[in-house]
Protein backbone atom coordinates (compact mmCIF):
# COMPACT_ATOMS: atom_id res chain seq x y z
CA UNK A 1 0.00 0.00 0.00
CA UNK A 2 1.31 3.67 -0.93
CA UNK A 3 2.79 5.45 1.91
CA UNK A 4 2.38 8.85 0.21
CA UNK A 5 -1.32 9.91 2.14
CA UNK A 6 0.95 9.46 5.75
CA UNK A 7 3.59 11.27 3.84
CA UNK A 8 1.69 14.51 2.78
CA UNK A 9 -0.23 14.18 6.29
CA UNK A 10 3.26 14.83 8.05
CA UNK A 11 4.42 17.93 6.03
CA UNK A 12 5.29 21.23 7.63
CA UNK A 13 2.71 23.68 6.92
CA UNK A 14 5.24 25.26 4.40
CA UNK A 15 5.26 22.42 2.67
CA UNK A 16 1.57 22.05 2.10
CA UNK A 17 1.39 25.32 1.17
CA UNK A 18 3.76 24.70 -1.54
CA UNK A 19 2.40 21.50 -2.09
CA UNK A 20 -0.89 23.07 -3.06
CA UNK A 21 0.10 25.62 -5.27
CA UNK A 22 1.66 23.08 -7.79
CA UNK A 23 -1.55 20.96 -7.66
CA UNK A 24 -3.42 24.48 -8.40
CA UNK A 25 -0.04 24.90 -11.33
CA UNK A 26 -1.03 21.30 -12.73
CA UNK A 27 -4.70 21.61 -12.70
CA UNK A 28 -6.83 21.26 -16.15
CA UNK A 29 -6.24 24.72 -17.99
CA UNK A 30 -10.19 26.68 -18.01
CA UNK A 31 -11.70 24.61 -14.69
CA UNK A 32 -13.08 26.55 -12.08
CA UNK A 33 -12.13 27.23 -8.81
CA UNK A 34 -14.23 25.55 -6.15
CA UNK A 35 -15.32 28.71 -4.10
CA UNK A 36 -17.67 28.40 -0.65
CA UNK A 37 -21.37 27.78 -1.39
CA UNK A 38 -23.85 30.38 0.01
CA UNK A 39 -25.84 28.66 3.65
CA UNK A 40 -23.34 26.74 5.90
CA UNK A 41 -24.54 25.73 8.95
CA UNK A 42 -28.90 24.54 8.42
CA UNK A 43 -28.12 24.47 4.68
CA UNK A 44 -28.27 21.74 2.19
CA UNK A 45 -26.18 20.91 -0.95
CA UNK A 46 -25.89 18.12 -3.27
CA UNK A 47 -24.16 14.92 -2.95
CA UNK A 48 -20.82 14.27 -4.77
CA UNK A 49 -20.91 11.28 -6.94
CA UNK A 50 -18.91 8.91 -4.84
CA UNK A 51 -21.52 10.10 -1.55
CA UNK A 52 -24.11 9.41 -4.17
CA UNK A 53 -22.85 5.88 -4.81
CA UNK A 54 -22.42 5.11 -0.91
CA UNK A 55 -25.90 6.77 -0.14
CA UNK A 56 -27.43 4.26 -3.40
CA UNK A 57 -25.84 0.97 -1.47
CA UNK A 58 -27.29 2.15 1.76
CA UNK A 59 -30.84 2.12 1.08
CA UNK A 60 -30.30 -1.36 -0.33
CA UNK A 61 -28.93 -2.28 2.96
CA UNK A 62 -29.44 0.26 5.79
CA UNK A 63 -28.21 -1.81 8.46
CA UNK A 64 -24.80 -2.50 6.63
CA UNK A 65 -21.86 -1.93 8.83
CA UNK A 66 -19.47 -2.46 5.55
CA UNK A 67 -18.94 1.09 4.90
CA UNK A 68 -17.75 1.85 8.23
CA UNK A 69 -14.41 3.18 8.91
CA UNK A 70 -12.96 2.80 12.59
CA UNK A 71 -10.04 3.68 14.20
CA UNK A 72 -8.48 3.42 17.08
CA UNK A 73 -5.70 5.20 19.42
CA UNK A 74 -3.83 4.06 22.27
CA UNK A 75 -3.33 6.76 24.90
CA UNK A 76 -0.67 6.12 27.93
CA UNK A 77 -0.42 8.61 30.83
CA UNK A 78 -2.42 10.44 32.56
CA UNK A 79 -5.42 12.58 30.60
CA UNK A 80 -7.51 15.03 30.75
CA UNK A 81 -10.83 14.25 29.76
CA UNK A 82 -12.62 17.81 29.83
CA UNK A 83 -9.70 18.35 27.29
CA UNK A 84 -10.35 15.64 25.19
CA UNK A 85 -14.07 16.36 24.74
CA UNK A 86 -13.71 19.85 24.49
CA UNK A 87 -11.06 19.10 21.44
CA UNK A 88 -13.54 16.65 19.65
CA UNK A 89 -16.11 19.49 19.62
CA UNK A 90 -13.75 21.76 18.09
CA UNK A 91 -12.81 19.37 15.47
CA UNK A 92 -16.12 18.66 14.74
CA UNK A 93 -16.91 22.36 14.15
CA UNK A 94 -13.81 22.83 12.48
CA UNK A 95 -15.38 20.25 9.27
CA UNK A 96 -18.68 20.57 7.80
CA UNK A 97 -18.12 16.90 6.75
CA UNK A 98 -18.55 15.66 10.66
CA UNK A 99 -21.76 17.11 10.93
CA UNK A 100 -23.26 16.43 8.05
CA UNK A 101 -26.50 14.07 7.45
CA UNK A 102 -28.47 12.46 4.39
CA UNK A 103 -31.89 13.52 3.84
CA UNK A 104 -34.69 12.61 0.59
CA UNK A 105 -36.47 15.79 -0.63
CA UNK A 106 -38.60 14.14 -3.31
CA UNK A 107 -36.57 11.81 -5.40
CA UNK A 108 -33.44 13.30 -4.86
CA UNK A 109 -30.79 13.11 -1.87
CA UNK A 110 -29.06 16.21 -0.10
CA UNK A 111 -26.49 16.69 2.49
CA UNK A 112 -27.90 18.59 5.20
CA UNK A 113 -25.37 20.21 7.40
CA UNK A 114 -26.05 20.78 11.09
CA UNK A 115 -25.17 23.28 13.70
CA UNK A 116 -22.24 22.60 15.59
CA UNK A 117 -23.15 21.69 19.22
CA UNK A 118 -20.66 20.19 21.76
CA UNK A 119 -19.78 16.45 21.40
CA UNK A 120 -20.19 14.20 24.26
CA UNK A 121 -17.47 11.21 24.72
CA UNK A 122 -19.02 8.16 26.40
CA UNK A 123 -16.88 6.98 28.71
CA UNK A 124 -16.33 2.80 29.16
CA UNK A 125 -14.74 1.95 32.35
CA UNK A 126 -12.34 -1.47 32.29
CA UNK A 127 -10.57 -0.94 34.47
CA UNK A 128 -12.44 -3.17 37.17
CA UNK A 129 -12.25 -6.08 34.63
CA UNK A 130 -9.68 -8.27 35.79
CA UNK A 131 -6.21 -7.65 34.05
CA UNK A 132 -6.16 -11.05 32.01
CA UNK A 133 -9.12 -10.33 30.08
CA UNK A 134 -8.82 -6.66 30.17
CA UNK A 135 -7.26 -6.71 26.80
CA UNK A 136 -9.97 -9.18 25.25
CA UNK A 137 -12.97 -7.15 26.89
CA UNK A 138 -11.58 -3.88 24.84
CA UNK A 139 -11.05 -6.07 21.93
CA UNK A 140 -14.98 -7.05 21.91
CA UNK A 141 -15.98 -3.27 22.33
CA UNK A 142 -13.53 -1.88 19.30
CA UNK A 143 -15.14 -4.46 17.15
CA UNK A 144 -18.82 -4.04 18.56
CA UNK A 145 -18.22 -0.79 17.69
CA UNK A 146 -16.71 -0.44 14.35
CA UNK A 147 -19.77 -3.50 13.11
CA UNK A 148 -22.39 -0.95 14.51
CA UNK A 149 -24.40 0.39 11.26
CA UNK A 150 -25.80 4.18 11.27
CA UNK A 151 -28.25 5.56 10.39
CA UNK A 152 -27.58 8.37 7.38
CA UNK A 153 -30.23 10.41 7.96
CA UNK A 154 -30.04 11.09 11.32
CA UNK A 155 -26.36 11.39 11.91
CA UNK A 156 -24.22 12.32 13.64
CA UNK A 157 -21.68 9.94 11.76
CA UNK A 158 -18.82 10.33 13.42
CA UNK A 159 -18.65 8.24 17.12
CA UNK A 160 -16.21 8.72 19.55
CA UNK A 161 -16.00 6.42 22.70
CA UNK A 162 -12.91 6.15 25.44
CA UNK A 163 -12.41 2.66 26.84
CA UNK A 164 -10.74 3.06 30.37
CA UNK A 165 -8.21 0.43 30.98
CA UNK A 166 -6.59 2.01 34.32
CA UNK A 167 -5.88 5.33 35.08
CA UNK A 168 -3.39 5.96 33.03
CA UNK A 169 -4.10 3.89 29.82
CA UNK A 170 -7.16 4.83 27.80
CA UNK A 171 -8.46 3.86 24.39
CA UNK A 172 -9.91 5.99 22.10
CA UNK A 173 -12.11 4.68 19.63
CA UNK A 174 -13.50 6.60 16.45
CA UNK A 175 -15.80 5.50 13.89
CA UNK A 176 -17.22 7.25 10.83
CA UNK A 177 -19.36 6.37 7.60
CA UNK A 178 -17.17 6.30 4.19
CA UNK A 179 -19.96 8.50 2.87
CA UNK A 180 -18.00 11.36 5.18
CA UNK A 181 -15.20 9.90 5.17
CA UNK A 182 -11.91 7.58 3.49
CA UNK A 183 -8.46 6.47 5.03
CA UNK A 184 -6.65 9.95 4.11
CA UNK A 185 -9.69 11.67 6.76
CA UNK A 186 -8.87 9.40 9.45
CA UNK A 187 -5.18 10.55 9.55
CA UNK A 188 -6.53 14.05 9.05
CA UNK A 189 -8.81 13.68 12.27
CA UNK A 190 -6.37 11.77 14.65
CA UNK A 191 -3.67 14.58 13.79
CA UNK A 192 -5.92 17.31 14.65
CA UNK A 193 -7.28 15.49 17.96
CA UNK A 194 -3.44 15.59 18.88
CA UNK A 195 -3.11 19.13 17.92
CA UNK A 196 -5.74 20.39 19.60
CA UNK A 197 -5.81 18.39 22.83
CA UNK A 198 -1.86 20.03 23.08
CA UNK A 199 -3.13 23.01 22.61
CA UNK A 200 -6.13 22.80 25.43
CA UNK A 201 -4.44 20.86 27.55
CA UNK A 202 -1.34 22.82 28.35
CA UNK A 203 -1.79 25.86 27.55
CA UNK A 204 -6.08 26.33 27.56
CA UNK A 205 -5.76 27.93 23.81
CA UNK A 206 -5.88 27.07 20.58
CA UNK A 207 -3.48 25.77 17.82
CA UNK A 208 -2.24 27.60 15.35
CA UNK A 209 -4.57 26.25 12.21
CA UNK A 210 -6.53 28.46 10.14
CA UNK A 211 -9.68 28.21 9.24
CA UNK A 212 -10.61 25.78 6.38
CA UNK A 213 -11.85 28.05 2.87
CA UNK A 214 -13.88 25.22 1.76
CA UNK A 215 -15.57 22.37 2.53
CA UNK A 216 -16.71 18.83 1.12
CA UNK A 217 -19.84 20.12 0.26
CA UNK A 218 -18.68 22.78 -1.79
CA UNK A 219 -16.51 20.22 -3.68
CA UNK A 220 -19.64 18.66 -4.17
CA UNK A 221 -21.69 21.36 -5.67
CA UNK A 222 -18.12 22.65 -8.02
CA UNK A 223 -17.96 18.69 -8.98
CA UNK A 224 -21.98 18.79 -9.69
CA UNK A 225 -21.31 22.06 -11.85
CA UNK A 226 -18.10 20.95 -14.02
CA UNK A 227 -19.57 17.67 -14.70
CA UNK A 228 -21.86 18.28 -17.24
CA UNK A 229 -23.31 18.79 -20.75
CA UNK A 230 -19.82 18.17 -22.93
CA UNK A 231 -17.96 16.90 -19.76
CA UNK A 232 -20.19 14.70 -19.25
CA UNK A 233 -21.01 12.99 -21.87
CA UNK A 234 -17.05 12.64 -22.49
CA UNK A 235 -16.66 10.67 -19.61
CA UNK A 236 -19.43 8.80 -20.10
CA UNK A 237 -18.96 7.75 -23.36
CA UNK A 238 -15.47 6.44 -22.08
CA UNK A 239 -17.26 4.15 -20.31
CA UNK A 240 -19.81 2.86 -22.94
CA UNK A 241 -16.62 2.27 -25.13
Amino acid sequence: MSDIPERITNLSPAKLALLRQRLKAQAAPGAPAIRPRAGGSGSSAPLSFAQQRLWFLSQLRPDSATYNIPGAVRLKGSLDARALERTLSEVVRRHDTLRTRFVTEGQEPLQVIDAAQPCPLPVEDLSEVPESEREEAARRLTVAEARRPFDLSRGPLLRARLLRMRPDDHVLLFTMHHIISDAWSMGVLVDEVGRFYAAFHVGGGRPPLPELPIQYADYAVWQRGRLQGEALEAQLSYWRE
